[in-house]
């Protein structure tokens, strides 16, 4: 059983967006040919969904700009633009993005008090989203991941997956993703192949 996870394709980390990765609407053609290949039994994505004033936005710290370090719950935390708030349109998914053909969307960063950048859980590593759960009770095997952003989201996703569904084969598949910083996202490259996860292009997903 294998499943593609779209991480965060939303408009709001696309160009004309709140918090744009740069070139973040290049992964959506991508992610349309995974899509419509036929290679996977599943297809998931998952959606940034704030309330408004989360308090990983800057404008909940009076004085604080986007993009500094602060604090949220009594940790260090990076203070980002008002973003993907929940039911306004810079939350859709990018509106070129086959989301007809998504089995499911999994919300996330809806707690004001903790940012969560995976899919499956919280940055405390606290409460879980239940991805995981929907992911093993489907009987998937091997998971594909891609989207926005490869140096946060993305990663922290890839990784969630690789601990918390033991014996499933998780990849990055690397054209289909972007990220925030070119350091960044060879970090983040290293940090995941360090841990096992195979980094592939869309071409080998297509070619198998």
């Amino acid at each position: 059983m294998k499943a593609l996870l779209l991480v965060d394709i939303q408009n709001g980390f696309c160009p004309g967006g709140n918090l744009p990765v740069p070139d973040g609407d290049k992964v959506v053609p991508v992610a349309n040919r995974l899509i419509d290949s036929g290679k996977y039994d599943l297809i998931v994505a998952s959606q940034d969904w704030h309330p408004p004033g989360h308090g990983s936005f800057a404008s909940a710290h009076p004085g604080a700009a986007p993009f500094e370090m602060g604090e949220l719950s009594g940790k260090p935390q990076m203070l980002w633009p008002d973003h993907c708030i929940q039911g306004t349109l810079d939350a859709e998914l990018h509106p070129a993005l086959k989301s007809e053909e998504i089995d499911l969307i999994q919300q996330k960063g809806e707690d004001p008090g903790i940012d969560s950048y995976s899919a499956f859980r919280d940055n405390d590593r606290d409460s879980s989203t239940g991805l995981s759960d929907f992911l093993e009770d489907q009987g998937v095997t091997d998971l594909d991941v891609c989207g926005l952003a490869t140096d946060y989201c993305v990663k922290f996703s890839a990784l969630d997956a690789l601990e918390m569904m033991p014996g499933v084969r998780v990849r990055f598949i690397e054209d289909a993703s972007r990220g925030i910083t070119p350091e960044g996202v060879a970090a983040a490259i290293d940090e995941m192949q360090a841990h096992g996860i195979t980094v592939i292009n869309s071409s080998d997903a297509l070619r198998e």
